[in-house]
Order: structure tokens, then sequence, then C-alpha cells
């Protein structure tokens, strides 16, 4: 942006959360003028930023000479207890990016035709746009997020839970197209998913979505179950993202590991997934089947032994069969022990028929030691 009748060029404006915390840090090391005249500019350019302007007036009391440790200390009243949890949740411990080179351990593997991922901390209220290149992973946006009046762990319709889970944008809606709660628009998840639906989880619209006009966001808590964003910062993430491609993992938690300590289990399985390629391929359906956990199970309820019937049946009645697999992502399941959801394209090719597929296939390690799938969906 060029300033009027001039040829200099002016510096970004930060992000309202980073102004808002350069305020806060001038407040805590007694510059309360400093700080006053940066809020006053933020509220200034989002008059719609309460906890801004919360702030602001606790610094002029602070410049009043009063001594207030927290931005107010009433709280009864329900809008401020919003507000000081949502202090709480922007707390520098919360915002604070992980180390560089560190990355989230869910993403085990992206594949290369995926840029971007959004990972969601719902525990610390986090979202993080990951982008990819050749250098690898690497946090390019780090926003505030609000998740369901209940907290997370969505099972039931109604309950007012966010869902934990790896899920796929289906598309987006405009403001136009929605009443004002949901701000600038909103990214459908596609909840539930296969996983979700196995384990007889239930409710519809959960999304990605902005707030209404007269907030800059909401409280920490106050959806029912959807992820919510400041306008702005979602209309940043629809600029990026690719629908029905980016993944979005809404985590419990978050572990940030190097890149290094996440090499044994994805070489791991991406052996256990050539061999699985490779054996249905060569028609060796024993070894084939053997890649199945005992308590596998079809998206349409077929247990292991009606789906190795199934196989054996099909199989025997194939002269050739050649299996391909492309686009591989693995992802870590938030919420679940020793499971791995691999994402990837399909195309098999015998001698009669031919099809290509996406397919969502889940990997649980045995207590052997060894990767087996226990489902697998065709998207």
């Amino acid at each position: 942006m060029i300033a009027a009748g001039s040829g200099a060029q002016q510096r970004p404006v930060d992000h309202p959360e980073t102004r808002l915390a350069q305020a806060v840090d001038a407040m805590q090391g007694g510059n309360y003028s400093g700080a006053s005249q940066q809020l006053a500019a933020l509220v200034h350019d989002e008059p719609n930023f309460r906890l801004a302007q919360l702030m602001y007036g606790q610094v002029l009391a602070l410049r009043s000479g009063a001594r207030i440790g927290s931005p107010l200390a009433d709280d009864q009243d329900p809008k401020l207890r919003d507000l000081l949890a949502e202090y709480r949740q922007r707390s520098d411990k919360l915002r604070a990016l992980p180390t560089p080179g560190l990355v989230p351990a869910v993403l085990l593997k992206l594949s290369d035709e995926l840029r971007h991922a959004v990972v969601v901390d719902l525990a610390k209220g986090r979202a993080y746009l990951m982008e990819q290149d050749r250098s690898g992973l690497r946090v390019v946006r780090n926003l505030y997020a609000g998740i369901g009046r209940s907290g997370f762990g969505k099972q039931s319709e109604g309950d007012l839970r966010t869902p934990v889970g790896i899920y796929r944008i289906n598309g987006w809606l405009a403001d136009d197209q929605l009443p004002p709660l949901y701000g600038s628009g909103a990214l459908p998840l596609n909840y539930p998913n296969s996983w979700d639906r196995s384990l007889g989880r239930t409710g519809s619209g959960i999304w990605l979505h902005g707030v209404p006009p007269e907030t800059y966001v909401r409280a920490p808590r106050s959806s029912e179950g959807c992820v919510t964003f400041a306008n702005d910062d979602l209309l940043a993430l629809k600029g990026t993202v690719s629908v029905g491609a980016t993944p979005v993992i809404l985590a419990d938690s978050l572990e940030w590991v190097s890149e290094s300590r996440l090499a044994d289990d994805r070489a791991q399985l991406v052996k256990a997934i050539e061999h699985w390629r490779s054996r249905w391929s060569a028609l060796d359906t024993q070894a084939y089947l053997d890649d199945y956990a005992a308590d596998f199970r079809t998206d349409d309820g077929m247990d292991k032994a009606a789906f190795s019937d199934y196989k054996q049946r099909v199989n025997a009645g194939k002269r050739r069969v050649e299996i391909g697999i492309s686009e591989l992502s693995l992802f870590a399941y938030p919420g679940e022990s020793g499971l791995v959801v691999a994402q990837f394209m399909q195309k098999y090719v015998s001698d009669n028929f031919a099809s290509s597929s996406r397919k969502d296939q889940y990997w649980r390690r045995q207590n052997d030691g060894r990767w087996k799938i226990v489902r697998e969906m065709n998207r």
C-alpha cells in the first residue's frame, strides 16, 4: 500500500491479535502510555474487537493510578467471563509458535500434491495453517479459534461438541447464503467421516465459519460444534485451501516433533501399504488378507470372515490384477491410540474390470507391533 502523495511504501499492518499482544506486553512492562496508544489505534481499526476495547478500558484505569491485575476483576457478568476466557486463551503460552523445524505429530506424510493442511489444537483454541514446500512443512498462520460450547469429542447430534478427527472441506457458503451468525461465510466439513460412521457417531453441519458482524471473534467455547474464526482470518483460509483436498485435522491436543521422529512410523506404514498392494496385484490372496486385522469391518458391515470369503471368490476369477497407488497421505488419527489413516488414489485394473477411486484406509498397530487394516472405505 502506497501512502497518498508519497513514493514511500507503508509498513504492513500487523494482525490484530499481534497488535493486542504487543499492547499487553507494554502494559505488563508498565508502559501504560504506549499501551493506550496501541489499543486506541487497534479499536479504531477494529471497533468490534471487544477484548481490545476491554483492555483499552483497563489501561486507561491503570494510567489513572489504579492497580488492576486482570482485565477487570469482576467476572460475574457472563459477557465478562467470556472475554476473560478469551484473554486467557490468547496468553503468550497458548499463542506461542512451536520451535522452528517442529511439525505436528499427526502429519506423518502429506501427499506431494497437497500444499496446505489446517491443524486445530482444540484444547488450546489455536489453528495452524501448515504449508509444504521442498524444505518441508512450516506454520504460515497461527490463529485464534473458537469451538463448541461443551468442548470437543463429538459423539451425537446436539451434544454441542466439536468433533475430533480428520476431515476435508466440502465447499464454500458465502455470507449472502447464510444468517448473520456465520459472518463472512463457511467452509463445511465432511463430518461424520468414515471413521465417525463406523463408531456410530451422529450429527451434521460441522463447519469452519466466521462470526457476526458486530463482533471480532466469538468466545472460546460458544458454537454448536463448529470451529469459528475472525472473518478476515476465515477469508484468508478460504483463499488458501482447496475444496475436497486440503485436510482439516481437529485434534484434542497437538504434539510438535522433529521430522526425524516421524520417519520410523512413516517408513513402516509405507512398507505395510506396499506389501498390501503388491500381494493383491500378485493375486496372493492369503498374504493380502493377512494385512487385515481380526476385527476388520467394511463400511457396509462385513466382518473379516465375510470379507475374506468375498475376496477369495473374486480373486479366484481373475487372471490378472494390477493395483496402483498415488497421492498418499498418512495421518496419525487424533484421539486414538496407534491408529493411522492412509488416504490415497487407487487404480484397479484386472482382465475384465478397471476403476479409480479415492480410499480412506485405517491401519492400527497390533500388540506384536505390526500394522494391520481395521477399516477401509472408498470416498
